[in-house]
Parts: C-alpha cells; sequence; structure tokens
C-alpha cells in the first residue's frame, strides 16, 4: 500500500467528514487495544481481523492507516497520554504538599491509570518492545518525557531544599525502569503486594533517591 486512501467528504448522518474519521480512527484503536492489549496480540493480528473487530471494511482501515504498526504506535501514544494527563492532574492537585505527599499522589495516579486496564501495560511494556527501531525510537523518546517529568520535580524539591541538589538524569533513568519492571510484573502476578504497597515501596526508592542519608534538609521541619 503505497499511500492511504482518499477519505470521503462532505456531511453524512447528520456528522462531517471530520467527524466520521475520528470515529472510525477511534474504533479501530479500541480495537486494537482489545487485539494487541490482550489475545492474540500485536504480531498475531491481521488488518482483517482488526477490521472485523472495529465493525469496519479494510478499505476504511487504509483510508486511516498505512500499516498495523501505525495502529500500534498510535495506540502506545495514546496509553501513554492518557497516564500522563492522570500524573499532570494529580500533580497540580498536590503541588503545595510536603514533598513525600507529593510523590504518593503523582505516584498513585501513575499506577492507577497503568493498571486500571491490563491491556495498557501490555501495549506499554510488551507489545511495543522491538517491534521496529521506529517503535524503539518512539518508545523510549516516551520514557524520556518521565524521566524529564521525575528530574522536573527533583529539581524543584532541591529548590525548596527539600532534597539534594544534584543532577538527577541517571538516578531518574534508573528509577523509571524499576517502576516499569515492577508494574508489569505486578501486573502480570509475579509479585504478591497490593497495588497501595507497589505504589508505597516506589515512594520510598524515590525519596531514597531524592534524600540520600548523607543529606541534611535546609529546614529541619521540612516533611
Amino acid at each position: 500500500m503505497v499511500g492511504r486512501l482518499k477519505a470521503p467528504t462532505g456531511r453524512y448522518a447528520g456528522k462531517s467528514a471530520e467527524e466520521r474519521q475520528a470515529e472510525r480512527r477511534r474504533r479501530f484503536l479500541d480495537a486494537a487495544l482489545q487485539l494487541f492489549g490482550d489475545t492474540p496480540g500485536y504480531r498475531g493480528t491481521t488488518v482483517a481481523a482488526l477490521s472485523d473487530a472495529a465493525g469496519l471494511s479494510t478499505r476504511q482501515f487504509y483510508e486511516e492507516f498505512r500499516t498495523l504498526e501505525d495502529v500500534l504506535a498510535a495506540l502506545h501514544l495514546q496509553v501513554n497520554d492518557w497516564a500522563e494527563e492522570a500524573v499532570v492532574a494529580a500533580f497540580a492537585a498536590a503541588q503545595d504538599l510536603p514533598l513525600a505527599d507529593r510523590v504518593t499522589a503523582i505516584f498513585r495516579a501513575y499506577a492507577g491509570n497503568v493498571t486500571a486496564d491490563p491491556r495498557r501495560i501490555r501495549i506499554t511494556f510488551v507489545e511495543i518492545v522491538g517491534v521496529s527501531p521506529r517503535l524503539e525510537e518512539q518508545r523510549l523518546a516516551r520514557r524520556s518525557r518521565w524521566i524529564e517529568l521525575i528530574c522536573a520535580e527533583a529539581s524543584e524539591a532541591a529548590a525548596r531544599g527539600e532534597a539534594a541538589p544534584r543532577d538527577y538524569r541517571l538516578a531518574a533513568t534508573a528509577f523509571i525502569g524499576s517502576v516499569n519492571g515492577l508494574l508489569h510484573d505486578w501486573s502480570a502476578g509475579w509479585v504478591d503486594a497490593t497495588l497501595d504497597e507497589v505504589v508505597d515501596e516506589l515512594v520510598r526508592q524515590l525519596l531514597g533517591i531524592l534524600r540520600p542519608p548523607e543529606w541534611e534538609p535546609r529546614d529541619s521541619c521540612e516533611s
């Protein structure tokens, strides 16, 4: 398929061409979440199977996407966007709280979002891995956004005197790897703990990074 087929224009059944296109795209992504995130997985899904699950035709598929990899790429970004929106909202609500409470609120929001649907974890941590150089670049780019978020919070905490001032990029990179691995293993049933216990452990790890034993807080009354 050299390029996408031209989508129809004009209004139909009270919807504009743009509205119908958005609805088709949503239906394909909803079907992909089910097939890629459960059975048979991305590598076991065909264009015909995805189109059938979406209740659409293969012709309509090629009006929206070039390949199944394009669908996986779009779905991976969507799942990450959902988690990021949850974290940003939690951060805004907790920004005036002490560091430990802020970190807890952020991780509860993230963990709650990505584990609310096991299919999201599979898309983010399993199906996207090793598909192609393009998707590896996308996966690492989105991971980098989470690293930047941790670094920004660490810098803000250091400026408030709540954490040790230093370059946190390496530590944040290692920590995000721990987050992804622990949440994946928990979701797969390999970790005998509640989600709250998992979050509490992640919070302890991050606070240990931000507040090493040799560091003293600038204000002894600070939490």
